[in-house]
């Protein structure tokens, strides 16, 4: 059984992954502070739990971020100027129905 690879991810959609990765590890980090600050019970908590909200946001957009550059990678893969937005969609060299 042969196993196929996947092609290398485009240089947009790696950074758009990496962004994304570090915002959920600020959102991590920053609901560790505020889970501390709250079993402490100190003042700590606010700040915290604002820095929470901000990673949270933040990791939100870095999400909606690699879609959208995997969406425009992907169109890039397609035909260029194509009426139909399936051409270009399948491997080279195998069978068109229409």
């Amino acid at each position: 059984m042969a196993v196929r690879r996947r092609g290398r991810l485009p240089d947009e959609v790696r950074a758009a992954a990496v962004r994304a990765g570090m915002s959920f590890a600020f959102a991590l980090v920053a609901f560790v502070v505020a889970l501390f600050a709250s079993w402490a019970h100190t003042g700590l908590l606010t700040p915290a739990l604002a820095l929470m909200g901000l990673g949270v946001f933040g990791l939100a957009w870095c999400l909606i971020d690699v879609v959208v550059s995997r969406q425009v990678a992907a169109s890039r893969r397609r035909a260029p100027n194509s009426a139909d937005p399936l051409d270009g969609s399948r491997e080279r060299g195998g069978p068109r129905h229409r």
